[in-house]
């Protein structure tokens, strides 16, 4: 698709064109077979990092590749792009665990930490949601008591992006009361004793672990706490709105994807004597699917401008979140539609993507959830 908001320039078409070169090359050749292994391999970690591609949007004085937000969400669309989601959240998560070290973790933290994540040498994931509080952080049960220089973990998370390989988790835990005032950010090293993790078998996202963690009597040094303590909330509403914009990026992706593969196939494909693409029902499907994905985009481009400026964007945020899936599901559908039985076929990225069109509507944060939010932030 064109160059669109003015924000891209020509050194962002460099980086997409990067992007795209190492898919090619590294994931494009194999990511079937991944699919059906249901693992990638770590070293794709390292290649990814020796590339700059996992440092970027993060800052280079700790080994990042600069770029901010705009690269930081153009990674995560070119690689959902791919149609390989899988690999791409199991790349990609350490967008969601490590900004809150950098932007709430003592120095130490950063340098110990981030430079071995960017490098492709360590892997992170950010724990918050349980089997009882997924979005309602303001609910989580997992506590950390004080404990001289320590504190003493116990509890569990579940639907844990990289929990299974995370070498560090940046972990919601409770240090006070109820509510949200009783909210901290802990870093929790995943070989720390009394740390257990069982993966979780999924619809979608196969390539990439996702996991149940449980700890139990965790002892964690008080250096790992994020910023103060019973003050995490409002580090992790921050780092959520990176998120949803990351998932958002991602979305963009995966439609352009689903988008793509059907042009292609509607100009094959051959029914009643003629290509898909000459029947006028299915033109039309292909221009409501390219028409959401260019309101996806606008929308997406005019929020990076608009936080890069200062703003908060917390409502937009939200319902930029809520309008992709939809957008999402809506192409996903389109595409299979239009496939036919070709789209229920696995070995197809049409039946993938269909099969996984649910997931970034419920992750970081439903669809229901997001559009109450954008409501009590409008003062409705």
């Amino acid at each position: 698709m064109a160059l669109r908001h003015p924000i891209y320039d020509a050194d962002s078409e460099l980086i997409r064109d990067q992007i795209r070169r190492f898919i090619a090359s590294e994931i494009e050749p194999y990511g079937e077979a991944w699919e059906e292994e249901g693992a990638f391999p770590r070293e794709l970690y390292r290649k990814a990092g020796d590339a700059g591609l996992l440092g970027l949007g993060f800052e280079e004085e700790y080994g990042g590749s600069g770029g901010g937000l705009l690269y930081y969400c153009l990674a995560r669309e070119e690689f959902a792009a791919s149609g390989f989601s899988g690999v791409r959240v199991g790349l990609m998560a350490h967008g969601i665990g490590l900004p809150p070290i950098l932007k709430l973790g003592s120095e130490a933290l950063r340098q110990e930490i981030a430079p071995a994540v960017l490098a492709g040498d360590k892997i992170i994931c950010l724990a918050i949601s349980e089997p009882d509080a997924g979005s309602d952080v303001a609910s989580i049960r997992t506590t950390a008591r004080r404990d001289g220089d320590s504190y003493i973990v116990n509890g569990a998370k579940c639907f844990i992006s990289n929990g299974v390989r995370a070498d560090y988790m940046t972990v919601a835990v409770r240090t006070g009361g109820p509510g949200m005032a009783g909210v901290s950010l802990l870093v929790i090293p995943g070989d720390a004793p009394g740390v257990s993790r069982t993966a979780m078998k999924k619809v979608g996202w196969w390539t990439s672990d996702t996991a149940e963690i449980a700890f139990a009597d965790v002892r964690v040094p008080a250096a790992n706490l994020l910023g103060a303590e019973n003050a995490g909330f409002r580090g992790i509403m921050n780092n959520f709105n990176l998120e949803r914009l990351g998932i958002a990026a991602s979305l963009i992706g995966i439609s352009r994807c689903a988008y793509d593969e059907t042009v292609r196939y509607a100009h094959e494909r051959k029914t009643f004597g003629k290509a898909l693409a000459e029947h006028q029902v299915v033109r039309h499907k292909l221009v409501d699917m390219r028409a959401g994905i260019e309101a996806l985009q606008a929308m997406m481009d005019t929020l990076i401008w608009r936080v890069q400026q200062g703003e908060a964007c917390i409502a937009e945020i939200a319902m930029l979140k809520a309008f992709g899936g939809e957008i999402q599901e809506k192409v996903a559908a389109e595409a299979a539609q239009i496939f036919g039985g070709a789209g229920m076929i696995r070995g197809h990225k049409v039946e993938r993507i269909f099969r996984e069109s649910k997931i970034l509507s419920i992750g970081g944060g439903s669809a229901e959830v997001m559009k109450d939010l954008a409501s009590r932030q409008l003062g409705w």
